[in-house]
């Protein structure tokens, strides 16, 4: 594994191991308080071990989080100032716990009131740097819940659906001082400045709307939104915003009766909240049994859904499995079976057939296998095939043109293979 990849996992451990110092260090100062009362007297002998736990996982803590301040994009006052109070903690708790038993009682006391004033302040600087720097605001305070349409047909596209749907899959990285890549959703302006890369939407312009581009990106590929493996946009999400962007020009103030009887999605009860279409078709249950044999059988599986039963499967890379393994061990679940990844596994075409069963599908990943354009006759029949993955095989322009017969599939990725730039 890389090294700098190694570094970013452990960045990502900083929001896990900083709550240990919090709870040490706040726990040692009450302990000290209560200790004070002659009946937990006892307890002041605690202090100092409980203040040494404090102080070892306030430095993991900062080491840590300068590992993931590296790879993300935060205010840089904020995070400066989030950084010396936190190393500023480590350092003071350190030095508390080797005066514990060596000044008075009463300055102890004061020192150690001092620490959770500093613990709130640098825990205060990292909300801002996660949600924000006006997530304690009064403003926050006072804004109030949502209000709900009571006519489904007088709610407003942006105001009332769209921007819900980015408050909930992308402020958390791209509103108050948190906003990589300089983009913000907090309001239609600040989304149509767009960030470093230009504005995020272009009115009547999928392809050319950044925000489209990066929530329709292949999850595996780096610039996927919404990142750190947060839950992607569902595909009714998906389709109400790109109608937004293509059909109501990214405008403000446009009503969803406007739309009622442009799609199936907007044609779905609006009143409640808004919930992905389900194929019908996918089973309602499934063994358990074949889904823990799989599991034992090396297979990576994820339960997208309960009911009906959805998974998500994965064979990892070079599993060295051969075509006549994988289809009995799928046998059972092949209606079940919603996405699949066989990346980098040496399939061929002939390889394949199977996929014919698999009539729920609707993600594929068969990258890095020596494919040809014999695959799109497996693929053309798959009804529900919304994504599929190519990259890194050998498939021309005549395999792409075959696969673009599929009214279903939405999305093709080609790099690397022979498909021929217009």
């Amino acid at each position: 594994m890389p090294l700098l990849d190694i570094l970013t996992f452990l960045g990502h451990l900083h929001p896990l191991i900083v709550h240990l110092p919090i709870g040490f260090l706040l726990l040692a100062a009450l302990l000290h308080l209560l200790s004070h009362h002659h009946r937990y007297a006892h307890l002041v002998r605690a202090v100092p071990f409980i203040l040494l736990l404090g102080f070892i996982s306030a430095v993991f803590s900062c080491l840590f989080g300068l590992l993931l301040a590296r790879g993300g994009d935060y205010d840089a006052d904020q995070l400066e100032k989030h950084k010396l109070a936190g190393i500023a903690l480590a350092v003071f708790s350190g030095v508390l716990y080797l005066l514990a038993r060596k000044i008075p009682a009463r300055l102890f006391t004061f020192l150690l009131l001092a620490m959770a004033v500093l613990v709130s302040y640098s825990g205060h600087l990292g909300g801002g740097l996660t949600h924000g720097a006006d997530y304690l605001s009064m403003s926050t305070l006072n804004q109030g819940g949502t209000k709900v349409p009571v006519n489904p047909d007088s709610a407003l596209v942006y105001e009332d659906v769209v921007h819900a749907i980015l408050e909930k899959k992308c402020a958390q990285c791209h509103q108050g001082s948190k906003q990589k890549g300089n983009l913000s959703v907090q309001t239609l302006q600040t989304l149509l400045k767009g960030g470093k890369h230009g504005s995020a939407v272009t009115a009547g312009k999928l392809n050319e709307s950044e925000l489209y581009k990066r929530v329709t990106l292949d999850p595996s590929d780096e610039k996927f939104m919404p990142s750190d493996g947060k839950p992607p946009l569902t595909k009714q999400e998906l389709a109400i915003i790109s109608w937004w962007i293509e059909k109501a020009g990214a405008a403000p103030g446009v009503k969803m009766s406007v739309f009622r009887n442009v799609s199936p999605v907007l044609q779905e009860d609006t009143s409640g909240p808004l919930t992905q279409h389900i194929n019908p078709e996918i089973p309602q249950t499934m063994d358990p049994r074949l889904v823990d044999g799989l599991r034992k059988k090396g297979w990576m599986i994820r339960v997208m859904l309960q009911r009906p039963a959805m998974l998500d499967v994965t064979l990892p890379a070079g599993s060295g499995k051969k075509t006549s393994q994988v289809k009995d061990e799928l046998s059972g679940l092949e209606k079940n079976i919603i996405w699949l990844n066989l990346a980098d596994n040496g399939f061929r075409d002939e390889d394949l057939i199977f996929l014919r069963q698999l009539s729920n599908l609707e993600k594929l990943r068969l990258e890095k296998n020596p494919l040809t354009d014999s695959i799109s006759k497996d693929l053309a029949g798959l009804k529900h095939l919304e994504a599929v993955n190519l990259n890194e095989t050998r498939l021309t322009s005549a395999g792409l043109t075959m696969l673009e017969k599929n009214p279903s599939l939405k999305r093709i990725y080609t790099w690397k293979t022979c498909v021929k730039k217009p």
